[in-house]
């Protein structure tokens, strides 16, 4: 898996308005009505990590979920991160 360049990165993101980079991972807050709304969407995110393959750290607390990407075995964003978020902001 090929590492992005800053350019490449900065180009992604005009694709992804909600998400930004923060310690070098792919980041977004989403904050729902209460618990159960959350966990939905985040069994929705579980299906899509499984189907690629790429799977982000995510953190709930109540009625926050706060998602993280980054490729691991590459040490640095590729192109894995950006795709998965833009599935991610098709859920609904």
């Amino acid at each position: 898996m090929l590492k992005l360049t800053e350019a490449e990165i900065a180009q992604h993101l005009t694709l992804l308005p909600a998400w930004k980079i923060e310690n070098g991972e792919l980041v977004r807050t989403l904050i729902f009505k209460d618990f159960l709304e959350a966990i939905q969407f985040v069994n929705g995110v579980a299906s899509l990590a499984e189907a690629a393959g790429h799977h982000p750290d995510i953190d709930i607390r109540y009625n926050k979920v706060h998602l993280a990407l980054m490729t691991h075995d590459a040490g640095r964003l590729t192109t894995k991160d950006f795709d998965l978020a833009a599935h991610v902001d098709q859920l609904p």
